[in-house]
């Protein structure tokens, strides 16, 4: 049995074990009725929770930009979720932290909010396919621009995902697993949950964090592919530039680093995942077996 862990107005603000099909958030929660609430998404590698302090240090940054206080310190969070993966025995998956606004009523006022609701969830994983990692993700650019920052900021992490949701049906519909997502003026953004990297010889260019959420894992790969001599540049892309790409690949917490082998259809460099790719795959992966990356469960 799966259990996972519950702060809210029901359980007067204090952390609470549920089975995970016992427990029924609200239907007054603003999380549930308006996608009001931030959350973090987080790896479980070998025993160990993988760059939870940046995790937290971006989840306080979320919540600084929504005007809502986490209840509880980062150590308090940091425990709760070594506790829930030892008591659902995951020693490799992922952590789900979510906090939103609370329990309020029907209107949008937030000040109706008193707790704030914390949950977090703690399971296996698998986004893709070991077959992806080898020939390559076959993906398509959304015909639904990214929300800009002036609208809402992307480093903000928050529950709201409806613009990412859509592009990523749209892009099943075409027989794609994932979309790249333009800004207003037609530059490359990321895709729905990963950041986007185009590998020309030995150098890697990703879009600049204007109007992009900076991933962990994505400057995990940026710290990482630097001390491995290859060159990073963070500049404007256009979709033209994906096409002519010796490589492109994504990164994200739940993808970890993924090959793109079509783009609409069209062949990515050899058509599956390239040199480079593999090779920043096996560093990424030694990375997270590093104890200096990582807050022990136990």
């Amino acid at each position: 049995m799966k259990y996972v862990m519950v702060s809210d107005l029901k359980t007067k603000g204090k952390f609470k074990l549920f089975p995970a099909t016992a427990y029924s958030i609200s239907p007054f929660d603003h999380g549930v009725l308006y996608g009001d609430g931030i959350f973090e998404g987080i790896r479980i590698y070998n025993g160990r929770i993988f760059k939870l302090k940046e995790h937290l240090n971006r989840l306080w940054k979320s919540s600084a930009y929504i005007g809502m206080k986490v209840p509880f310190s980062k150590e308090q969070l940091s425990k709760a979720v070594a506790s829930l993966a030892r008591k659902n025995k995951i020693l490799n998956g992922y952590c789900r932290l979510v906090v939103t606004r609370g329990i309020g009523d029907l209107g949008i006022n937030p000040k109706k909010c008193s707790i704030p609701t914390t949950f977090i969830v703690v399971d296996q994983i698998a986004l893709y396919p070991k077959e992806f990692y080898e020939q390559g993700l076959p993906v398509s650019i959304s015909s639904i621009p990214k929300i800009p920052r002036e609208c809402l900021n992307p480093n903000a992490k928050i529950c709201h995902y409806e613009n990412n949701i859509l592009s990523m049906a749209e892009a099943l519909k075409k027989g794609a697993r994932e979309a790249i997502m333009l800004d207003l003026n037609g530059n490359v953004t990321e895709c729905t949950g990963d950041n986007i990297f185009l590998v020309f010889g030995n150098t890697l260019y990703t879009p600049t964090t204007r109007n992009i959420l900076a991933g962990i894992t994505r400057e995990t790969v940026i710290g990482m592919t630097r001390k491995m001599g290859l060159k990073v540049k963070e500049r404007d892309i256009k979709p033209a530039e994906l096409f002519r790409a010796d490589e492109v690949f994504l990164t994200g917490t739940g993808a970890e680093i993924v090959p793109v082998n079509k783009i609409d259809g069209r062949k990515i460099g050899r058509g599956n995942a390239g040199p480079i790719t593999l090779k920043i795959l096996r560093r990424f992966r030694a990375e997270t077996l590093n104890p200096k990356n990582s807050y022990p469960i136990q």
